[in-house]
């Protein structure tokens, strides 16, 4: 009788942990469909210079290199970043698009290419922008540089402050324009970074680099990017030319939602640029596609977790995941999830509690952290109990089965 009276709601408790442990079953991860033939990809065309770096925008998948973590000098391509600081400053409402500038004198007798400015004369911060961007102009550059730093060599220490938040570790600024100097360097590495970040975080702003000419002071300059007439899916980026430098092009284009940043170093003109680029771009475009495979914060599978005030807890990723592969071969994409086991209250919103692996072939594509989608506080002082008992039942269970 006695026996009757503690076995029977040890089988309630038991009957209960089997139904909850059904619902708590992980969802299968959505697989992308059945097999396809395999596919063949050439190998990366040569290009000319001395570095270079083709990289997927959304999945920062690199699809071609050379030498791309060597320091270079970065000539005009450094102004990347005099605009990507300007941007900043303009969105953090340091100043304004129309706020005039006093032209220095030596931002009037910098060397190099120029908009044309002159001492003493007031310019509006739109104007030397697009002096800088579309121009390429050193005396624009280092007017925007005075304005916002009050020196070009604060506005420097401000450019490297950037350069270490986005992780350019190969990378050391001296001056806004790029002119040569022994402690001025990048990679194209660190390029592809900065160009990354810029048309992340500005892509309104990005639309700068798109425009094909500029009139200032009665005199009209074209973009030195001649691949926004040869390519009219190019919408950027910036040229670069010293004699020690060499000639150089950082750009991006986008063709359907794939969108491509290609930085080529080092070449002996400027037309060797363009097609060395043009080169880079359509290799990545023919033979390669980008799929967005989930979104940041989206709810791919149910946990279980104990002790805590509720049983179930979605997981996910903490940021966007998109993939590029192989054209054609989307399909035999494979999806899997490994998630930590005996999970037990309190969690964090947040927390890393799995990973997720996609693979092709014997190729790992991408890992990503699985990440707790909400909070799970600790449970009640009975709820702990309960589920002590019925974690005491799962391991008996798990052992005997």
């Amino acid at each position: 009788m006695i026996m009757q009276r503690l076995t029977a709601p040890l089988f309630i408790l038991f009957a209960f942990f089997l139904s909850l442990n059904a619902h708590a079953e992980p969802q299968t991860l959505p697989a992308p469909g059945v097999p396809a033939a395999p596919h063949v990809v050439p190998s990366a065309p040569q290009i000319a210079g001395t570095s270079h770096l083709l990289i997927d925008f959304n999945s920062g998948k690199v699809l071609a290199e050379k030498k791309p973590n060597d320091r270079v000098e970065p000539a005009s391509l450094t102004k990347i970043m005099t605009g990507y600081v300007v941007i900043n400053e303009l969105n953090n409402g340091n100043m304004s698009m129309d706020e005039m500038v006093t032209i220095s004198e030596k931002a009037w007798k910098m060397p190099g290419s120029k908009m044309f400015i002159e001492v003493g004369k007031k310019v509006s911060v739109r104007d030397l922008i697009k002096g800088m961007v579309i121009q390429s102009g050193n005396d624009a550059s280092v007017a925007l540089a005075e304005h916002i730093a009050g020196s070009e060599a604060v506005f420097a220490q401000l450019m490297n402050k950037y350069a270490e938040t986005l992780g350019m570790t190969n990378t050391h600024f001296m001056n806004a324009t790029g002119l040569p100097d022994p402690e001025h360097y990048t990679s194209a590495h660190d390029l592809a970074l900065l160009t990354t970040a810029l048309i992340t975080k500005f892509p309104e702003e990005y639309s700068w680099y798109s425009q094909k000419k500029f009139t200032f002071n009665g005199i009209t300059q074209f973009n030195r990017n001649k691949l926004l007439w040869q390519d009219p899916t190019v919408d950027g980026l910036k040229t670069g030319h010293t004699e020690s430098a060499g000639y150089c092009l950082v750009s991006s284009a986008k063709r359907d939602e794939m969108r491509l940043i290609s930085v080529v170093l080092g070449t002996n003109s400027s037309e060797k640029r363009i097609q060395e680029t043009q080169k880079l771009l359509n290799y990545g475009f023919r033979f390669f596609e980008t799929h967005p495979l989930y979104k940041a914060n989206q709810r791919l599978n149910d946990i279980k977790v104990w002790e805590g005030t509720k049983d179930i807890l979605g997981i996910g990723l903490a940021k966007d995941l998109s993939v590029t592969i192989p054209r054609g071969q989307y399909k035999n994409l494979k999806i899997e999830s490994s998630v930590e086991e005996d999970l037990v209250a309190p969690i964090a919103a947040g927390q890393e509690l799995g990973t997720l692996h996609i693979t092709l072939g014997d190729e790992v594509i991408a890992e990503e952290k699985l990440v707790a989608l909400s909070a799970v506080e600790e449970g009640s002082f009975f709820k702990k109990i309960i589920d002590q008992i019925m974690r005491l039942f799962s391991s008996l269970f798990s052992f005997l089965g």
